[in-house]
């Protein structure tokens, strides 16, 4: 059976994002998370940071209805499938959620082979079928079948190979699982 994690610093708690706020709302609280943890995965996002993903989260969410996707939400909770130990290592003391693949409608789930930024980066031109792509539920299993789960594949990622399956969810987690 395949599991859904979410990866989380355990001070900020599980599903806490900024792209849904106001872009100079995120940039203050990033100032106190950069203040806070120099370590921290995210030190540094700018407001080009925000902005290229406020619109990587649009262009994936109608690519997604495209495909008979129906989001609650206007923005995602991310999730990876499978365990990712590097996920894991970005936070100072990490806890994750595991829900079974089953447990959340197919309806508002979204995966994209690889981290959202570099499966749409123009930069990334190696032609992989699953570049600027979006999967629906009933179409991951056949993309894994094919190329397997990208974390069993590498040590350390490099920017542009597909580190983990990424899940974007638009809508709530259900709370048995919070």
């Amino acid at each position: 059976m395949l599991y859904l994690y979410h990866y989380y610093e355990r001070k900020v708690g599980p599903f806490v994002s900024l792209s849904g706020l106001p872009i100079e709302e995120a940039m203050k609280i990033q100032a106190q998370l950069d203040a806070r943890n120099k370590t921290f995965h995210a030190h540094g996002r700018d407001e080009k940071y925000y902005e290229w993903r406020r619109h990587l989260e649009q262009l994936v969410r109608s690519l997604f209805i495209q495909k008979g996707g129906k989001p609650i939400l206007q923005t995602p909770h991310y999730m990876v499938i499978g365990e990712c130990p590097w996920l894991a290592a970005w936070f100072e003391d990490h806890g994750f959620v595991k829900i079974p693949w089953d447990a959340l409608d197919p309806e508002t789930v979204s995966i994209t082979y690889g981290d959202t930024f570099p499966t749409f980066s123009p930069r990334v031109t190696d032609g992989m079928e699953y570049r600027r792509r979006v999967y629906t539920h009933e179409e991951i299993p056949g993309i894994l079948q094919r190329y397997g789960m990208p974390q069993d594949a590498w040590k350390e990622p490099v920017f542009g190979q597909p580190a983990y399956v990424e899940v974007q969810v638009w809508s709530d987690i259900p709370s048995a699982y919070l």
